[in-house]
């Protein structure tokens, strides 16, 4: 194998990776926007467009931030009590869940 050849195939590896990543997260960011839908009291069509409310906050900023901003907002607006520490450890627990369905597809 050729130097040349490792390169592409390392290229190929690297950009598949990330594109799992980039699924893993919109898929964990769905799941998100659907947990805090039912906390909000949205159902169908409403929960639906909620979740991808969610996913498009991600597209903000590099990182969690903007998306974990955006939820704890939403729910202290509606007056749901949640912690900042409670939210990011539902957004780890989904990442795992997100994860599973991608790998799994």
């Amino acid at each position: 194998m050729s130097f040349n050849d490792r390169e592409k195939a390392f290229e190929d590896k690297y950009k598949h990776d990330q594109e799992l990543q980039f699924k893993v997260e919109v898929r964990r960011n769905k799941l998100l926007g659907l947990w805090a839908a039912e906390l909000l009291d949205l159902e169908g069509e409403a929960a639906e467009a909620y979740a991808k409310e969610v996913i498009a906050s991600d597209f903000d900023e590099p990182g969690d931030d903007d998306v974990l901003r955006k939820v704890l907002a939403d729910l202290e607006k509606a007056k749901v009590d949640i912690s900042e520490h409670r939210l990011r450890k539902k957004m780890d627990e989904l990442r795992e869940v997100a994860k599973h369905a991608v790998m799994t597809e």
